[in-house]
C-alpha cells in the first residue's frame, strides 16, 4: 500500500469476488481495521481460523499473516475496512497488546457503541472523498475509533489490561527494543539495560501487565515469527532457528514444541492442510 490511509467497503458483490479468486494467507506491511456491520466472516489469524457474525471489529497488524473469507448472513454482507501506515498514528494500546495475545478478534453487540463505530467509519470515508482530505481530521477520527474499541474490550473483560501509566511506558518502549532485536540471541539483561533499570524490575513490569516474564515475551515473539516464516517460506526448520538466534536446531525445535505443542515440521503440515 503506497498511500498512508485507506478506507473502502466489501459488500455482497466484492464477496462474489473474493469467493472467485485466489484468496490464499498472507501478510502486508500496513496495518488493517475490519468492522462487519452485515454478514459473517471466517478469519484466519494466529494460526487458527475464528468465524465471527456481525456487528464484529477485526483488526490485523502488520505482519501478521491472515486470511479474510468474507460471507453473507440473509444474504447481505457489508465490511468498512480502514488501512494505513503504522506511522499515520502513534502507537495504541490496541496495537501492542494485539502482537501478543490472541485478541485479533472482538464481537460486538448490536447498539449505540457499535452505530458510533459506523458513524465514525462514514465520516472518515466523506474525508477521504473530499479533493484534498484532511489527514489530520482522519487521523484524530481513527484515533477515536480505537478507543472505543479498546473500551468496548476491556469491558468484556475488565481484568485483561489493568496498566499503570509509568509501568505503560516502560513496557511500550521495551516492545519497540524489542521487535528490532528479538532475532538475535539476548536475553533479559540485554533489554533491562537499553532501558536503564534492573532485569528484576523489568519482569516485576512485564508480570503486571502480561503476567508473563520478560524470557517468555522474547519467546513469544520469536514464535510468532517462527510461524510466519514456517508458513510464508520454505526455508528449512534449521535455517529459520539460525535466523532467530537459536544456532542449535535441536535446540530450537524443542523450545518450540514446548510453546506451540508440535514441532515446526509438525505446524507447518498442519498449517498448510488447513490454509490449502
Amino acid at each position: 500500500m503506497e498511500n498512508l490511509f485507506k478506507i473502502y467497503q466489501v459488500d455482497e458483490k466484492e464477496v462474489e469476488k473474493i469467493h472467485s479468486s485466489l484468496n490464499e494467507a498472507h501478510q502486508h506491511d500496513f496495518e488493517e481495521l475490519i468492522i462487519g456491520v452485515k454478514g459473517k466472516i471466517e478469519h484466519f489469524i494466529d494460526f487458527k481460523t475464528h468465524q465471527y457474525e456481525a456487528p464484529f471489529v477485526c483488526f490485523v497488524t502488520r505482519g501478521k499473516i491472515h486470511r479474510v473469507s468474507p460471507e453473507l448472513l440473509h444474504g447481505e454482507c457489508l465490511y468498512w475496512v480502514l488501512r494505513f501506515k503504522s506511522e499515520f498514528i502513534p502507537e495504541t494500546t490496541f496495537n501492542l497488546y494485539s502482537n501478543y495475545h490472541e485478541n485479533a478478534n472482538l464481537q460486538f453487540k448490536e447498539g449505540r457503541c457499535f452505530d458510533r463505530l459506523i458513524s465514525i467509519c462514514e465520516l472518515i470515508a466523506d474525508e477521504m472523498r473530499q479533493e484534498k482530505p484532511s489527514l489530520s481530521i482522519v487521523r484524530e477520527l481513527l484515533s477515536s475509533l480505537f478507543i472505543m474499541i479498546e473500551d468496548e474490550r476491556q469491558k468484556q473483560e475488565p481484568d485483561s489490561l489493568q496498566l499503570y501509566k509509568n509501568q505503560d511506558t516502560t513496557f511500550k518502549n521495551f516492545l519497540s527494543i524489542l521487535e528490532e532485536n528479538f532475532r538475535r540471541p539476548e536475553g533479559v539483561a540485554y533489554y533491562a539495560e537499553k532501558l536503564f533499570m534492573s532485569a528484576r524490575n523489568l519482569n516485576t513490569i512485564t508480570q503486571n501487565i502480561l503476567q508473563q516474564s520478560v524470557s517468555e515475551i522474547i519467546e513469544t515473539r520469536k514464535l510468532i515469527e517462527a510461524k510466519n516464516l514456517l508458513l510464508s517460506t520454505d526455508k528449512t526448520v534449521a535455517e529459520i532457528g539460525f535466523e532467530l538466534g537459536y544456532t542449535d536446531k535441536a535446540y530450537f525445535t524443542s523450545v518450540f514444541k514446548k510453546k506451540a505443542g508440535q514441532t515446526p515440521s509438525e505446524f507447518r503440515e498442519e498449517m498448510r492442510r488447513l490454509i490449502s
